[in-house]
C-alpha cells in the first residue's frame, strides 16, 4: 500500500513540475506587463504593449459561426473547455485599458487560442445578459460569480496567467446551454 501511494505522489510531482516547466517555457521572452493601477502581476499578463499576437481580443460573437462548446477540463496547465482561466481582458471601450480577472473557456480557436467569456463578482441577478454559477476556488473570496453572455474573448495560450479551477459539468452545461439558445451554437457533452 505505501509503496502505492508512493508512486502516486512521484506521479503527481512530475506531472506538477511539467505542468510548472511548459509555463516557463511558454512565456521566454514576452517580458512582464503591468496593470493599469500600476501594480505587477506575478506573472506574464499581456496587455498594453503585448506581443501583436498574444492579447486578448474580444470579437462579435455573432461572427463567430458554428461554434461547438464542449466539457473537456484537464489538469494540464493548459486552458481548456469547462476551465476558469485567469487572463488580461481588455474594457468594453476596447482603449487599451483592461484588467487581470478570470474567464469560462468555451471552446478551443485554432491551435493557439481558445473562446472565453468573462465572469463577474458583480451581482447580476435576473439580468439576461448573464448566467449565474455560483462560487468556486477562482475567486479567493468566495464570492458568487456571473458568465457574461454578451461578451466573447479569444485567449492566446500565451495570455493565460494560470488556471484557477475546472466548472463542474453541470454549471458548464447552464451556460453552454444559455449560449446555444442566444447564439445557435452547439453544446456537446
Amino acid at each position: 500500500m505505501a509503496r502505492g501511494l508512493r508512486g502516486t505522489i512521484a506521479r503527481l510531482a512530475v506531472d506538477a513540475l511539467q505542468v510548472a516547466t511548459r509555463r516557463l517555457t511558454r512565456g521566454r521572452g514576452e517580458g512582464r506587463a503591468s496593470r493599469a493601477d500600476g501594480a505587477s502581476h506575478g506573472g506574464r499578463v499581456p496587455g498594453p504593449g503585448a506581443p501583436v499576437g498574444v492579447e486578448t481580443v474580444e470579437v462579435r460573437p455573432e461572427n463567430v459561426g458554428d461554434l461547438r462548446l464542449s466539457y473537456a477540463p484537464q489538469p494540464d496547465g493548459e486552458p481548456d473547455a469547462g476551465e476558469i482561466v485567469w487572463t488580461w481582458v481588455p474594457y468594453v471601450e476596447n482603449d487599451g485599458r483592461g484588467k487581470d480577472r478570470p474567464v469560462l473557456v468555451i471552446a478551443r480557436h485554432g491551435a493557439q487560442r481558445v473562446y472565453a467569456v468573462k465572469l463577474t463578482s458583480r451581482s447580476r441577478e435576473g439580468d439576461r445578459e448573464y448566467t449565474p454559477i455560483g462560487s468556486g476556488a477562482w475567486d479567493a473570496a468566495g464570492r458568487e460569480s456571473w458568465a457574461d453572455l454578451d461578451q466573447l474573448y479569444s485567449v492566446h495560450l500565451n495570455g493565460m496567467r494560470r488556471e484557477a479551477a475546472a466548472l463542474d459539468r453541470e454549471r458548464f452545461a447552464r451556460v453552454a446551454a444559455a449560449l446555444r439558445h442566444r447564439y445557435g451554437w452547439i453544446a456537446e457533452g
